[in-house]
């Protein structure tokens, strides 16, 4: 995990010109690189910054050499805790609203899922949709009848969001356990 001052160091990249209105937090950010190392297809430090400061594309040498180290640092230390068989622990903030960071670190994996959604389902749609669910519902990226009232519902929220740790790790397994 990185400590106190890494993760400010990222949110200061994150929040920079030109693109800091569009990007995501620290939250948003462990949700796409978790996503990266729990899903079918590795991304590289372009690809989760192209989608951590929502551009259109990023050229790899316009990466920060710091961000690129910390993401990379994050991934390898969120790989070895699965392979130790370890349940991820996910961020929380300091102080604020648990729910707010929680959706954003949804949002920031749904959608690094959805850009790959092609890969993600091609080795079990069903199972894959099912082990979505949690995420899906509680990123509060769709206005689905039934996801919303999910979130608005306390209990069930808190339910999946308890669920999303086991759930990260049935992925994994899915997808990198060997055969």
């Amino acid at each position: 995990m990185l400590n106190n001052d890494e993760i400010e160091a990222l949110e200061d990249i994150l929040f920079a010109d030109p693109w800091g209105e569009e990007s995501l937090d620290f939250f948003g950010l462990h949700g796409v690189v978790c996503a990266s190392v729990v899903g079918p297809q590795t991304l590289d430090a372009a690809e989760i910054f192209r989608l951590a400061t929502g551009q259109e594309s990023v050229a790899p040498d316009d990466v920060p050499e710091v961000f690129a180290r910390l993401t990379d640092q994050l991934a390898q230390g969120l790989a070895h805790s699965l392979d130790m068989g370890q349940s991820l622990e996910l961020p929380e903030p300091e102080d604020g609203d648990p729910m707010n960071a929680l959706e954003n670190w949804c949002a920031g994996f749904v959608d690094t899922f959805l850009e790959h959604e092609e890969a993600w389902l091609e080795a079990d749609e069903a199972e894959t949709a099912e082990l979505m669910v949690p995420m899906l519902t509680l990123s509060g990226l769709f206005d689905d009848e039934d996801f919303r009232k999910a979130r608005e519902d306390d209990k069930v929220a808190q339910q999946m969001a308890d669920a999303i740790p086991d759930t990260l790790t049935d992925l994994y397994l899915q997808f990198h356990a060997p055969d």
